[in-house]
C-alpha cells in the first residue's frame, strides 16, 4: 500500500506537468495560466457554497440527535475537492469538478459507511435514540452482591457503593 502511494504521489505530478507543458504548447503560456487560476477561482467558491450546505446538513443532524456520519463524509468530499482545485493540473482539477457533483459525494459517502462500524455514545447502534441508544438498548443496571464460603466465618459486603 504504502509503495502504491508513493508512486501515486511520483508519477501524478508528472503527468499533471506533461499535461500543463502540452496545452501550454497548444494554447500559449499565459491561456494555460489563466485557465488553471480560472478552475481555483470557481472551484473554490463552489467548495465553500457546498461547504456552508453541508454544515447546515451537519447541524441539522445532531440537533435532531442523529450521528451525522453522512453529512461528515460528504464534507470531507468536499474538502478534497478544494485540495484537487486548488492544485496547479488538469488531472486534479477534473478530480476536484467531479466531487463537486452532491449525488457523486452521497453515493461514496453511502458506500464507505456500508464498510464500518459506528459506534455511538450511547452503546446502541447508528440512528436509535438521540445519541444512538435508546430504551432497549441491552444494558441491564443493577448491583450485585458476591457471597463467599470463607473458613473464618468473615462476612465481606462486596455490594458496589454508587454515587448517583
Amino acid at each position: 500500500m504504502a509503495a502504491r502511494l508513493l508512486l501515486l504521489f511520483i508519477i501524478a505530478p508528472i503527468i499533471e506537468l506533461f499535461l500543463l507543458v502540452k496545452i501550454g504548447g497548444i494554447i500559449g503560456v499565459i491561456p494555460t495560466i489563466a485557465l488553471v487560476l480560472l478552475t481555483a477561482l470557481i472551484g473554490s467558491q463552489l467548495v465553500r457554497r457546498q461547504g456552508l450546505g453541508v454544515m447546515n446538513r451537519i447541524r441539522a443532524a445532531q440537533a435532531r440527535g442523529e450521528a451525522p456520519a453522512l453529512p461528515m463524509l460528504d464534507g470531507a468530499a468536499l474538502l478534497l475537492a478544494g485540495f484537487f482545485l486548488l492544485t496547479p493540473g488538469f488531472i486534479s482539477d477534473a478530480l476536484g469538478f467531479v466531487l463537486l457533483i452532491p449525488q457523486l459525494r452521497r453515493r461514496l459517502a453511502k458506500n464507505l459507511l456500508s464498510r464500518f462500524v459506528i459506534l455511538t455514545p450511547g452503546g446502541g447502534g447508528f440512528g436509535r435514540g438521540p445519541f444512538g441508544g435508546g430504551a432497549d438498548d441491552g444494558t441491564i443496571e443493577g448491583e450485585y452482591q458476591r457471597k463467599s464460603g470463607r473458613a473464618d466465618g468473615a462476612h465481606h459486603d462486596n455490594r458496589l457503593d454508587r454515587d448517583d
